[in-house]
């Protein structure tokens, strides 16, 4: 179902200074069978492209032999800073521990299980260094691609994504999806995170734009992991998912804007057309 949907973002601001380093941020909990690979294939790409970067795989309480693979491979990685994350566990609670742990002025949250393609990393740095706060990726536009999503599961995100976009009135067609990068002006105007689990994949980019942050969107690939087992369990979260989107839509219509973000920070609001190529 094509729609098109008037939304507001920011010109990119002139002059803005570039950004100095880049912090992955990687959330893992039980991935022996791939954390290695991630973070090796992740570094060779950026290094390949010289990007600055960190990379912060934050260790949430694994009972397996990820935290042991992780310090064997900063020897030989030296941008790679693993971290613990201590109880209690959540994939929210790891990411914002892994933000409380980055030193660059921008950040990409990306999953360990290799589901996410490292070069779409790259483009994120370089359109942030564009002038955008934030940069979503989309697996539903042109350009990008999904391999082996189970069926179930996408039906449930389309309809998902349909309903944040209608309640928002934004052209965004993958809110849902964690694979996204922000400046981190953005992270610190969207604190204190409520989410402690997968929710905060809706928190953080519907705070975003809610608050007044520019962003645009870029096709991505996305491909279903091979190794170990998925930590997202559909039935424990459709809840928590749609309380933080009721949270977001409540500051959005009834805040009498408290938490937009400073007008002169940067960026001045224009409007602009969606991409008619998005679909839901």
């Amino acid at each position: 179902m094509a729609r098109s949907f008037r939304l507001r973002m920011s010109i990119a601001p002139v002059g803005t200074a570039p950004l100095q380093l880049l912090s992955v941020v990687i959330p893992a909990r039980d991935e022996e069978g791939c954390i290695v690979s991630t973070v090796e294939h992740l570094h060779v790409e950026l290094r390949l492209h010289d990007v600055p970067h960190e990379i912060i795989v934050v260790d949430d309480g694994s009972a397996d032999e990820t935290w042991t693979m992780l310090e064997s491979l900063k020897v030989r990685i030296p941008s790679l800073r693993p971290v613990q994350n201590p109880a209690p566990h959540g994939f929210g609670r790891a990411v914002a521990c892994g933000f409380d742990h980055m030193t660059g002025d921008a950040a990409v949250v990306m999953m360990a299980d290799e589901s996410d393609d490292c070069r779409d990393v790259v483009r994120y740095w370089k359109k942030l260094n564009e002038g955008y706060d934030c940069v979503f990726g989309s697996r539903f536009i042109k350009g990008a691609g999904v391999i082996d999503y189970p069926w179930l599961k996408l039906r449930l995100n389309r309809l998902a994504n349909l309903f944040i976009r209608i309640l928002f009135r934004i052209s965004l067609n993958d809110t849902t999806n964690a694979f996204k990068a922000y400046r981190k002006i953005v992270l610190d105007g969207c604190r204190p995170f409520l989410a402690p689990h997968f929710n905060l994949t809706v928190e953080l980019p519907l705070k975003a734009i809610v608050r007044g942050y520019s962003w645009t969107v870029i096709p991505i690939t996305w491909r279903n992991r091979h190794f170990g087992t998925p930590k997202l369990r559909i039935k424990e979260m459709g809840s928590r998912y749609f309380f933080l989107v009721a949270y977001v839509w409540l500051e959005k219509y009834f805040s009498k804007g408290d938490y937009i973000r400073d007008s002169g920070e940067h960026n001045e609001a224009s409007e602009v057309q969606s991409d008619p190529t998005q679909r839901s």
